[in-house]
């Protein structure tokens, strides 16, 4: 079902609907995330989004993005590189680095990249194949 090298790639878009559903979800109003006056005194341009929002369009990737449903995450790592404001468009690639039949596992490096192909976040995460 995958070989090495297959690539996905996904496009997203942090949306106040997002961001606001995530606070409201999970309380976290640290003011780098909520408090403009705050963030730009930090050095940033604005609130900067919870990096937990892209595990969340990680998670979609998952379950809606791939040939099977049949799919559950094992792990994954992430490292966040730069800042993602409220409406950035994100371009998501996911590249098969590992294909583990033995374990019924398969294993993903990818990216996420903001509209000046900044990457914002990377990582790698295996899923297991039901």
């Amino acid at each position: 079902m995958f070989t090495i090298e297959d690539t996905f790639t996904e496009s997203f878009t942090v949306t106040d609907e997002i961001y606001h559903g995530f606070i409201t979800l999970f309380k976290d109003q640290n003011p780098l995330h909520t408090d403009a006056t705050f963030a730009t005194e930090k050095g940033f341009k604005a609130e900067v989004m919870h990096g937990n929002i892209l595990n969340g369009f990680l998670s979609y990737f998952i379950g809606e993005g791939l040939p099977t449903k049949n799919v559950i995450i094992h792990s994954q790592e992430i490292q966040y590189k730069n800042p993602v404001y409220l409406n950035d468009k994100l371009e998501f690639k996911a590249i098969v680095i590992g294909c583990y039949e033995s374990v019924n596992a398969v294993e993903f490096k990818f990216e996420f990249k903001n509209s000046e192909a900044k990457v914002v976040a990377k990582g790698k995460i295996q899923i297991g194949l039901l």
